[in-house]
């Protein structure tokens, strides 16, 4: 068992090596490193590395469970999933969640984790799917949205920005009721979808801003 801690609180205990050097241009570099401790030490590394916190300050508050600060139990729960292409989330199935442990976390298909994202602080001063159109007087809010496949799609212009973010907050159920019909296999994902699908129906009824999945 390793004497010194992951971020201070992470054991690995790996009966192998978990990441290979070699010699490169006359330096020493990684050249693998075990797909299971690459996730779980990035894990580790959004909650508990303070350097990572600065970059990441919604992160803050953020815990491992003590069952995943032993990097074998992590190893165990992540070989029993398809992982390959997706995203570690620990706020899928539970909105705002803060803890990392095997009944909050769910690993998300990666157009699926970006049909989520909401680009946080750089989206600007409107709502989600909101831009100013410069050279419209007359409606000069426009909407697009990403379908989470890397397409952005037009939705047109609009008089006022909570227009355009109804528009916006349509067409996300829309994409997000394709999504259901496609990963129909998987309890989870639908399990993640559906909360979304719940939120997204609620604001478009009541007609209010939606900031966040």
């Amino acid at each position: 068992m390793k004497s010194k801690l992951v971020y201070g609180v992470g054991i690995n205990d790996a009966d192998y090596t978990v990441k290979i050097h070699e010699v490169v241009d006359g330096k020493r570099k990684i050249v693998w490193t075990c797909p299971y401790y690459r996730k779980w030490n990035e894990m580790l590394r959004r909650c508990y590395s303070e350097k990572e916190l600065e970059k990441h300050p919604t992160y803050r508050g953020c815990s491992v469970c003590n069952e995943w600060l032993l990097f074998s139990n992590f190893k165990s729960w992540m070989e029993q999933r398809e992982c390959e292409g997706r995203h570690l989330d620990k706020d899928f199935l539970i909105e705002n969640n803060k803890i990392y442990s095997p009944s909050t976390c769910v690993f998300v298909p990666q157009k699926v984790n970006n049909f989520i994202t909401t680009s946080g602080k750089t989206r600007g001063e409107y709502p989600l799917g909101v831009s100013l159109v410069k050279d419209s007087k007359k409606n000069p809010y426009g909407s697009r949205c990403m379908n989470g496949s890397g397409d952005q799609i037009y939705l047109g212009i609009f008089s006022t920005p909570e227009q355009a973010h109804q528009a916006w907050l349509k067409k996300k159920l829309e994409v997000c009721n394709e999504y259901l019909l496609e990963f129909k296999e998987e309890p989870l994902i639908i399990k993640g979808l559906t909360r979304i699908k719940d939120k997204l129906e609620y604001h478009i009824s009541n007609n209010i801003e939606l900031t966040s999945f």
